[in-house]
């Protein structure tokens, strides 16, 4: 069975999909972090804001999704608020494992947070958000990426620093 070309504007039930993972990890992150206090989970939306910031300002402008709908909607959102970049600076850039663990830190941090409140006392809510966080956090961002999102990305074809990043077969 042939394989859909790439998507122009991305179906409205992939954004929502690709958001509503987002969001899940954003929501069981800030449950996990009130326990140490309100403050944590301030810090923690704040450092999600600013991730947020960071690829609309310094990565979607030079999308080929800019002013279109990606898998995420950040084109469109990205072409509210800055001016179109350049799609060659895009395609230029080079993303190593170290340009990521920002991203990573978002689930990172709380499932760490969580294991330590486990060794405090053991609670079957927090062991279970953990688990949550860490299943969407790997598997279920391997998912959205894997087959909702790159699978049918132009910027993939055009060049795509992430792509090159994740593709076993050029890094080996």
């Amino acid at each position: 069975m042939q394989e859909p070309g790439c998507h122009e504007n991305y179906p409205a039930k992939i954004v929502f999909g690709s958001n509503l993972l987002s969001f899940l990890i954003y929501v069981i992150g800030a449950v996990i972090l009130y326990q140490f206090g309100l403050i944590w989970v301030i810090g923690y939306v704040l450092f999600i804001l600013f991730l947020e910031f960071r690829l609309l300002s310094g990565h979607c402008i030079d999308c080929y999704y800019y002013g279109k709908t990606c898998a995420f909607g950040k084109g469109r959102l990205s072409a509210r608020f800055f001016s179109k970049g350049s799609p060659d600076k895009f395609n230029r850039m080079k993303i190593t494992w170290k340009d990521i663990v920002p991203g990573f830190l978002v689930f990172i941090i709380p499932v760490l947070a969580g294991i330590l409140l486990l060794l405090q006392g053991f609670s079957w809510t927090i062991l279970i958000l953990i688990i949550a966080l860490f299943l969407l956090g790997f598997m279920g961002n391997a998912l959205v990426r894997g087959q909702l999102a790159c699978r049918y990305c132009k910027q993939k074809e055009i060049g795509c620093p992430a792509a090159q990043l994740f593709d076993k077969t050029k890094n080996t």
